[in-house]
């Protein structure tokens, strides 16, 4: 939801009166990610004055965002998004420098902590005695779950973490951060992976887990204590989020990246995420790519991915806070490509997982890759598919998710492939001599793996995303007219926004592939148009 400008300032001026105390702003807080808040400040997208490019403002007309007062990620408008990537790391001597991401989306100016629902749901009370009346945000009319009697009996007894807006004595909340989702950082003891046991298995045990608590479980540490003493440490977090059950075009779930400051009690609420999101349409969430908090990313009443699937993440603590930003501001560069569109999501070879794991080779964690999934199905399968469907895009399609690199199609595949590389390499000691991959090797003093599961709702309980093409297909029904689809408008990008001098996107394989195929259909029919007129 969009927050009209008039409602921010009626927001920021209410924050400040004695009855209304306890929400501050959003900005207040120590930090966000690895950031102190007061390097930023709050403003909509319709700021004249904002570091960010003007392309990525245009998302966020009338929506709260944070940019940065100095020192906002740059970016070589030349070169295409990894390249530049590259660049800039290898210039740096794979060390961060002091750049802050262009822009961070809040969507909301004000924060409240400690707060307790009370138990019909109306009215909030804080740690402080202070009481405040409870309201929801306004639900998107495409979105079609949303928080019921379910939602105020599972938030009961917990401590929450707000944002939203606050007038006439109630608060207006549009995300809601549970502290059961906390780590329990005095609980953690060593549990290493066992025979038989890989982070697949954990993702896939109790088909995902989104009815049981939340749980973490130290994989791994450095020296005997090391987790239980992570509070104010700097973390990379690797996130999987699952299937929706509910949708048969979302079961192979959602991959992303984040960075932050363990809190004191276990918080990571205030971490900050890299949600690439395809920008050219409209999500009947309303979600849009962007940097934004994880309490946002995971708990925003439409867009929060915790109402509708289960989530893991493996969570690398760090002794020093460098290779996190590395990561950061390398996800700001690429950020700042993508809303050029420089570069354009594609489900099959551009996607989340894809463009996240794409980063971090490029910062110089020498990842493996994978392989497609099937060669000989994809030059096949791009003519029958075609045929079949009466439809060239339909072939076209086919061919991309056949030849893909797995790893950067399916975010299960990339989450287990980085968390398993990063814990055998800690572990087996081989490692580059330079990069990020150098830096985690040095800095990590623990791994824990997160479960978090799906808040109750109206929306049905989402479960373990799907690891390939087969077990995708297995999953939905066979006939395609029976599948339950969420629609996702166009969301043109204006002409004016395009910068002429921006890197040309190379074309694509499957168009490639489409024209050898063509040519190749050019010389056989040529062939045999030969051999009958020399008859």
């Amino acid at each position: 939801m969009r927050i009209p400008v008039a409602l921010l300032t009626l927001a920021l001026m209410t924050s400040a009166l004695p009855t209304h105390a306890v929400p501050r702003n959003a900005l207040a807080d120590k930090r966000i990610g690895l950031y102190a808040g007061s390097d930023f400040r709050l403003t909509t997208g319709r700021c004249s004055d904002c570091p960010a490019p003007a392309q990525a403002l245009w998302y966020f007309a009338d929506d709260t965002v944070a940019v940065p007062l100095t020192g906002a990620a740059g970016f070589v408008a030349t070169l295409p998004a990894q390249d530049d990537v590259r660049q800039w790391a290898y210039a740096n001597e794979w060390q961060p420098d002091a750049q802050k991401p262009a822009l961070i989306w809040l969507g909301s100016p004000l924060i409240a902590h400690d707060a307790r629902l009370d138990a019909d749901g109306r009215a909030l009370s804080f740690a402080d005695g202070a009481r405040s009346g409870f309201a929801l945000v306004s639900r998107l009319p495409s979105n079609v779950s949303w928080f019921n009697a379910d939602s105020t009996a599972w938030l009961q007894g917990q401590r929450l973490a707000l944002r939203g807006v606050q007038s006439d004595g109630t608060f207006t909340a549009r995300t809601i951060w549970p502290s059961t989702f906390d780590i329990d950082l005095a609980a953690l003891a060593p549990q290493p992976l066992k025979d038989g046991e890989t982070l697949a298995t954990l993702v896939r045990a109790d088909d995902g887990g989104a009815r049981l608590p939340a749980s973490a479980r130290l994989l791994w540490e450095r020296t005997p204590g090391a987790a239980r003493a992570a509070a104010g440490k700097p973390v990379l977090a690797i996130m999987l989020n699952g299937a929706q059950g509910d949708d048969d075009e979302a079961h192979g779930g959602h991959f992303a990246l984040a960075t932050g400051i363990l809190g004191a009690r276990g918080e990571w609420n205030d971490w900050l995420v890299a949600n690439f999101y395809n920008l050219d349409i409209h999500s009947e969430k309303g979600i849009v790519a962007s940097m934004l908090p994880m309490d946002a990313y995971l708990t925003d009443l439409n867009a929060g991915q915790g109402w509708y699937r289960p989530s893991w993440m493996v969570v690398a603590v760090l002794r020093d806070e460098r290779g996190a930003r590395l990561v950061d501001q390398g996800l700001a560069r690429v950020f700042n490509h993508f809303y050029r569109h420089d570069f354009s999501y594609r489900h099959a070879t551009a996607n989340c997982a894809g463009i996240s794991l794409d980063t971090l080779r490029s910062l110089g964690w020498a990842l493996p890759v994978l392989g497609p999934t099937s060669k000989a199905k994809a030059w096949l399968g791009l003519p029958w598919m075609a045929m079949r469907e009466l439809s060239v895009d339909s072939g076209l399609q086919a061919y991309e998710y056949m030849m893909a690199e797995r790893s950067g199609l399916f975010p299960f595949v990339a989450f287990n492939l980085a968390g398993s590389d990063l814990l055998g390499r800690l572990t087996a000691g081989k490692v580059n001599d330079s990069g990020l991959e150098r830096t985690l090797a040095d800095d990590v003093e623990a791994v824990i793996f997160v479960r978090v599961p799906q808040i109750p709702s109206s929306r049905a309980f989402g479960r373990e995303p799907v690891a390939s093409y087969d077990e995708y297909m297995a999953r939905v029904p066979a006939d395609r007219s029976r599948w339950i689809v969420r629609p996702a408008p166009p969301r043109p990008f204006p002409d004016e926004l395009r910068d002429p001098g921006a890197p040309k996107e190379p074309l694509p394989a499957s168009r490639r592939a489409l024209i050898v195929w063509l040519m190749g259909a050019v010389a056989v029919l040529g062939f045999i148009a030969h051999r009958l007129l020399r008859r």
